[in-house]
């Protein structure tokens, strides 16, 4: 009976009707800045996190492994199975200690407070050849309301079998967790002075620490220092010794619970493999596991994965690859590391109402700033949201999401439309929301002070309306019916091609229902739509320029001399700048934020506003060509302002050239589209064997300066760059449709092949690649918007 309740909730997740279905996202392993972390969806509740340093000598502790940091050096970690509503499989690879660490996560739904899960730590060595000694230390901790307590009996001297814990908390409820090790452990009991250490030798060690509110993230700092605070007089006393004691006899928490305690630290030393398990079982839901559990569980997560992801992102059998099964691994593991890479953030941010650079502070903005200048703390808020880098960019970035979005949603699409509530639910009363979420201490300790502060007068691209028009897309597809032609509310504009593939569960989800729930977020992103248009306005008629409309020209707030950060560019050449400035890249997102909320608008209802929508996505089209199109160098430019002040175009050949494109915002009989696809096909300006590069390699800045975005191909581009071409130009009749094909087949096959040779060579993928070279560069393990590798594969745009 028991295995039956395990295994009906890891069958593929097919849905009967789109309900609010998030009881088995309550908890996760929503801490991905950490190599493994548990916390529910809880603002302040229990945390757990797993801590690792060798023993085979005394400075490895120094270098404890708890938080990712690619300092570590680790050869590769990654979720080779992860549903966010299951659990899964990670493993790590640490030769430095010559360990191999796996991870499992088993998610049980069952009772009134988001169930139960089950954990599982086991390594083995990398090299069976050398020693492989590793104390493991799992913690704890709780904050807010409710307590923990250790169950099992306090020894001086150390604990011999299971330890537990029972604990209560308002959302939780009452619950139990219980750390258990497999039989065969082995830890080291012999070795120089192993007599003087006889009593604590192969015995499980504890601790329990009182931390401040608010800082129980600092738990490593403070397991560690209660390590150290032991072990000093004891290494002391052998410093003259012929031969120090074994380092796991010393490096050892001190069996010491303090009255009051919220964090508690259990550690186990070993030798050679090892394995422990921890059961997290609520009380109301009145289950038992034990190790059978995790056994049946696991596989049972395994094939349930493997099933929706053969189903969900299959690898077409026209794609000729050496090995395939090798191929579908490595898609299967950054889809896995994407999910694995969601977090749950609680906390304040810092905004600063009233700073502006010199060629912003002419606006004349009507938002309210309540004299509130100066940098100053938020309110604390929450959001779930998926991350670009578990080791360099653990937190929520708005540039990024909406990419994340679209491959979370082609998986599942109700927790896409959870993560894109959260953060809708960001946009204040003016329609801002801030490009990054830094949301508490922990966030803010990652993020260098310079980058802390967000200023409510800068944007990023609106991607989340990707999330959007793919939910919508999903939606269409599955529902037989009238198109919106057939029901007279195409206005003329042409749809918007799907961003992503429709998945099998799709098919079921309730369209009433997903209406309902779509119309809860259609006015906060209206008013976000709005306040793009109030807030990023550029100047038109105040320079002569010509143009079919007076009104649609927009320009970036918030660069500065050398970067345009809000553009998610940073570093990509500008003219300089000026309050006359107009980028053609904001005007082409705010032609694709028109579009979408113009099939926003059609979907629930809203016929007036999906009218007035339309007519600003033709103006703007309109005015993309208008402004923006220069007939000297065959290319789309920003436009800028010389020394003369009068309006001139700024042209740097590169992925700002692209975006009226990219966008689908050009008819396939565009005469722009035959140049634009010139460019992109020349080896000496964008082609590569590796993808598209961010910046023409005959412009003479390529590959200067930090060379961020001067040169670097980046996956999401080139993401954008072949959706545009098989959705819309290779796709759609036109005079250079078969071209279309042709380059859209050889730039496929260069990006997928160019990132999985690198995986393969180095264990990661990365956050650009070299414009030469294809080589990595940058953050890693990078499974944000890289991951886009496998919709690509399975041509889901």
């Amino acid at each position: 009976m028991r295995i039956l309740w395990l295994l009906l909730p890891l069958l593929p997740s097919v849905y009967p009707s789109f309900v609010n279905n998030t009881e088995d996202l309550i908890w996760g392993a929503y801490r991905p800045n950490l190599y493994f972390g548990l916390r529910p969806r809880l603002p302040q509740s229990l945390m757990t996190g797993l801590m690792w340093f060798g023993t085979q000598n005394y400075q490895s502790i120094a270098k404890a492994r708890h938080a990712c940091d690619q300092g570590d050096g680790l050869d590769s970690y990654t979720w080779t199975h992860f549903d966010p509503r299951q659990g899964g499989v990670q493993i790590l690879q640490d030769s430095q200690n010559n360990v191999e660490i796996t991870t499992e996560l088993l998610k049980v739904p069952g009772g009134l407070h988001g169930g139960s899960w089950a954990a599982r730590i086991k390594g083995a060595p990398i090299d069976p050849m050398r020693p492989s000694r590793i104390s493991t230390i799992f913690y704890l901790g709780l904050e807010g309301l409710g307590g923990v307590d250790m169950v099992t009996d306090e020894s001086e001297n150390g604990i011999d079998g299971p330890v537990d814990f029972s604990g209560t908390t308002p959302d939780l409820g009452d619950f139990t967790i219980r750390i258990v090790d497999a039989p065969d452990n082995e830890a080291v009991t012999t070795g120089p002075h192993s007599e003087a250490f006889e009593e604590r030798l192969g015995k499980t060690h504890v601790a329990g620490l009182r931390l401040s509110p608010g800082q129980l993230w600092t738990a490593k700092d403070h397991i560690i220092q209660s390590i150290v605070t032991r072990a000093s007089p004891i290494a002391e006393k052998y410093r003259s010794a012929e031969q120090a004691p074994d380092p796991s006899f010393v490096l050892q928490l001190p069996d010491d619970i303090l009255t009051a305690s919220n964090l508690f630290a259990v550690q186990k030393s070993f030798e050679g493999e090892f394995q422990f398990d921890v059961f997290f079982e609520s009380a109301s839901a009145n289950q038992k596991f034990d190790a059978s559990t995790i056994d049946q569980g696991i596989a049972a997560i395994v094939a349930s994965f493997d099933s929706h992801f053969e189903e969900t992102f299959p690898i077409p059998s026209s794609y000729a690859a050496d090995d395939v099964t090798t191929l579908e691994s490595f898609s299967k593991a950054i889809t896995s590391n994407l999910f694995g890479g969601i977090g749950y953030f609680y906390g304040t941010s810092i905004v600063d109402k009233g700073f502006a650079y010199e060629w912003d502070q002419d606006d004349e903005i009507d938002d309210d700033n309540d004299g509130d200048d100066g940098a100053r703390l938020t309110e604390p808020r929450a959001l779930l949201t998926a991350t670009p880098s578990r080791s360099f960019f653990p937190r929520g970035f708005y540039w990024d999401e909406g990419f994340h979005l679209l491959h979370i949603g082609a998986w599942d699409t109700e927790l896409s439309l959870e993560i894109l509530k959260d953060w809708i639910k960001l946009i204040d009363d003016n329609g801002w929301v801030a490009r990054e979420q830094i949301l508490g201490e922990e966030a803010r300790s990652r993020v260098p002070a310079q980058f802390q502060t967000q200023v409510p007068t800068f944007a990023n691209p609106p991607t989340l309306t990707m999330a959007v028009t793919a939910i919508i897309n999903q939606f269409n597809a599955a529902h037989d019916g009238p198109s919106a032609a057939d029901l007279g509310m195409d206005y003329g504009m042409g749809g918007q091609m799907p961003l992503t593939g429709i998945p099998k569960s799709g098919a079921t989800l309730n369209r009433a229902a997903a209406q309902s729930v779509l119309r809860e977020m259609y006015q906060p992103l209206k008013r976000h739509y709005e306040w793009f248009r109030r807030t990023q306005r550029g100047q038109i008629k105040q320079y002569g320029r010509r143009a079919r409309s007076r009104t649609e020209g927009y320009r970036w707030r918030g660069r500065s001399e050398a970067h345009v950060l809000t553009s998610g560019m940073d570093d990509y050449p500008r003219g300089p700048p000026h309050a006359g400035e107009l980028h053609l890249d904001l005007i082409s997102w705010m032609g694709f934020f028109s579009r979408t909320m113009k099939d926003f608008a059609q979907f629930i209802g809203e016929e007036d506003d999906a009218a007035s929508f339309a007519e600003i996505e033709w103006a703007i089209i309109n005015n993309i060509d208008d402004l923006h199109w220069d007939e000297e160098s065959e290319m789309y430019c920003d436009v800028g302002i010389d020394s003369d002040d009068e309006s001139t175009h700024i042209c740097h050949a590169g992925y700002v050239s692209l975006f009226p494109f990219m966008l689908s915002l050009l008819p396939p009989d565009s005469p722009h589209l035959g140049p634009i696809l010139d460019m992109l096909r020349d080896p000496e300006q964008l082609w590569s064997e590796y993808g598209i590069r961010s910046l023409s390699k005959s412009h003479p800045e390529f590959g200067q300066g930090e060379n961020y975005w001067k040169g670097p191909i980046w996956v999401q581009i080139n993401y954008m760059v072949l959706g545009a071409l098989h959705n819309t130009y290779a796709r759609e009749e036109g005079p250079l449709q078969e071209r279309a094909r042709e380059i859209y087949d050889e730039l496929r096959r260069n990006v997928v092949n160019n990132v999985f040779k690198e995986y393969q060579r180095t264990g990661y993928v990365w956050e650009q690649y070299d414009a030469l070279t294809g080589g990595g560069r940058r953050s890693h393990p990078f499974t944000g918007w890289t991951s886009l590798v496998t919709l690509i594969l399975a041509e889901k745009y």
